[in-house]
């Protein structure tokens, strides 16, 4: 393993003893703690090929979770492959965000909609901690829309999970409790200048949101205003930099009232959440 840290490191790699550690693990069928049980066990060749193909893949900059084909996200088992966005720990606050929502409302059986649900790891996260809810869930994707399915069976809430295919609002004919998305958010300059990893591997359209970065935020906002009832929220994943301009989208568009902020455990602005006006 340690030949393997050091190939890892050489190549700039910042979590170059973690990748070698999670990748070895993976390789002989155990976690970390059993890889530190075992630490002075000999693998076998076939173990020491399979390893060294593995970390070959991260030195070609392969995101650790498509090697591993999963990535855990709110203590869940998400599986990840080509073309379904990797789930990052700060969407979990996104979630958070949705049950305090879910709370405020005071309703046992929301009826709540997903714009982006990717590998679907946010809407089987609420379908876990809310039992009584409705959730139907959209993705442009059709490859993302079969890995949700996939990992909302896996977890045993696909019954109540409605996952349907079209851009934004576009498949949408109803009214909504709460609307979250975790959307493209990433400009065209900022997005050239991602590290190789995301570029390379993960899906494009899923990340790019335009020459602002906040084009899908504006279209969230416009058609929450049509499919949120009254008193209902909207809660949207921003990006650094994002929270002025898309508090002034809410506050502009007239519909809506009581603008939260909730930051990231950096202290980033990272969900903005917004109450649909009462009138």
């Amino acid at each position: 393993m340690h030949g393997a840290e050091e190939e890892l490191r050489r190549k700039g790699f910042s979590t170059a003893r973690l990748d070698a550690e999670i990748l070895l693990a993976h390789q002989l069928g155990m976690d970390r703690t059993g890889l530190y049980i075992h630490f002075h066990d000999v693998p076998e060749e076939r173990e020491a090929e399979g390893f060294q193909s593995l970390v070959e893949r991260r030195l070609k900059e392969e995101p650790v979770a498509y090697i591993l084909g999963r990535k855990e996200f709110w203590s869940l088992r998400i599986e990840v492959g080509p073309g379904v966005l990797i789930p990052r720990p700060d969407t979990e606050i996104l979630v958070e965000e949705v049950l305090g929502a879910v709370g405020k409302l005071g309703k046992e059986d929301p009826d709540i909609l997903e714009i982006g649900t990717g590998s679907g790891a946010v809407a089987i996260a609420l379908a876990k901690e809310l039992v009584r809810a409705r959730i139907v869930a959209t993705d442009v994707s059709g490859a993302a829309l079969r890995q949700a399915e996939k990992n909302a069976t896996a977890h045993e809430v696909a019954d109540r999970i409605q996952f349907v295919q079209g851009d934004l609002f576009e498949p949408i004919g109803e009214k909504f409790d709460i609307i979250a998305s975790n959307p493209p958010y990433i400009s065209e300059e900022i997005y050239e200048n991602l590290p190789k990893g995301v570029r390379l591997f993960e899906p494009r359209e899923a990340l790019l949101a335009g020459p602002l970065g906040t084009e899908y935020h504006e279209a969230l906002v416009r058609g929450s205003g049509i499919h949120l009832r009254k008193s209902g929220w909207i809660l949207m994943e921003i990006g650094e930099g994002q929270r002025p301009e898309i508090e002034e989208m809410l506050r502009a568009s007239g519909m809506y009232e009581e603008i939260v902020i909730r930051s990231d455990y950096a202290g980033l602005p990272r969900v903005v959440g917004a109450r649909r006006k009462n009138t």
